[in-house]
């Protein structure tokens, strides 16, 4: 993705969509590097107990995929003033070599001063829309 132009966008300017795919490895690497080892998102067995469909992604995991989408358009992780997230349904990630796919697109929802814009951002996983109220502000040239 290349550094937009305040100048050049407008409310409704779409951003490129972007697929990551979140593996068990990713889930394990995510784990260690947040210490966040809950089981139900590496043991399928437990996660299955409890009333999942398989193991899931972090939460967190999935709205960091949000902000890298974000911050791969602006070009600059310093130019996103705002984030936030709210979570709607799990990533089911299946053991196998594919895990699941994340796709994330966006749109520019308002210009405000400063150089700054609103992004609107979805997030789907398979059917599922697993993030809402996904939104930033971002600093733009």
């Amino acid at each position: 993705m290349g550094s937009p132009s305040y100048h050049d966008v407008q409310a409704g300017t779409e951003i490129a969509p972007r697929q990551y795919q979140v593996t068990r490895r990713d889930l394990v690497r995510y784990a260690g590097a947040s210490g966040d080892f809950n089981v139900i998102h590496w043991n399928e067995r437990i996660a299955k107990s409890v009333g999942l469909p398989d193991v899931i992604a972090h939460g967190m995991l999935t709205m960091a995929l949000a902000g890298r989408y974000l911050t791969e358009w602006a070009g600059d992780p310093a130019a996103v003033t705002e984030f936030g997230v709210r979570f709607s349904s799990p990533v089911v990630v299946p053991d196998d070599d594919k895990g699941a796919m994340v796709e994330i697109a966006g749109a520019v929802t308002g210009k405000l001063d400063g150089n700054q814009v609103t992004v609107e951002i979805t997030a789907r996983s398979g059917d599922a829309k697993v993030l809402t109220r996904a939104h930033g502000v971002v600093r733009l040239t």
